[in-house]
């Protein structure tokens, strides 16, 4: 390959060099096809999204209309859970795929962002269970770990869609 051929993330491009790099190397590749961890997560990030779609409903139904607030909460804690779990078992994919529980460089962005997305999620609970500010307050948010969520979300699927593309036409992206 041109410019030395070292492996960054799909976007990077090569010193001066114009190149776009891979997104997996050969045995990463090969490391995520053969994961258990990869069906996993292709289950739950769908999963996910559903229930986000249904307490995005429920919290904005209460805050417009002030009814079904334990719908709306219990559906957030679930959305809470879900993405808890995607976020460990996508930490042990990460682990087996690329060697690092978390911040590999083709994934490095969309884990800091994961961290914000847990943040909010996790304020959410602890605003719930420890009875912080009011409910609009908690609903609000719940309303911006969503958006944040959605915005990670937009960064996986942008991954997948190279990882794709990378499939399809290797020579190409690694030239």
């Amino acid at each position: 390959m041109p410019g030395g051929g070292h492996q960054t993330t799909v976007g990077q491009e090569g010193a001066g060099t114009g190149e776009h790099k891979r997104l997996y190397t050969d045995q990463e590749r090969r490391r995520r096809d053969e994961s258990a961890w990869t069906l996993v997560q292709g289950i739950l990030a769908p999963l996910q999204f559903l229930v986000f779609l249904i307490s995005l409903g429920l919290v904005v139904r209460f805050l417009g209309t002030g009814t079904g607030v334990g719908a709306a909460d219990a559906s957030v804690v679930v959305k809470t859970l879900v993405l808890y779990t995607i976020m460990i078992t996508g930490s042990i994919w990460e682990k087996e795929v690329f060697g690092r529980w978390l911040f590999a460089p083709a994934f490095f962005w969309e884990d800091v962002f994961s961290m914000l997305v847990l943040a909010l999620h996790t304020a959410y609970l602890v605003m719930l269970m420890g009875d912080y500010g009011d409910v609009n307050q908690r609903m609000l948010v719940a309303l911006a770990a969503y958006a944040t969520y959605l915005i990670n979300a937009g960064q996986f699927l942008y991954k997948l869609r190279a990882a794709r593309l990378e499939a399809a036409n290797p020579v190409a992206i690694g030239a």
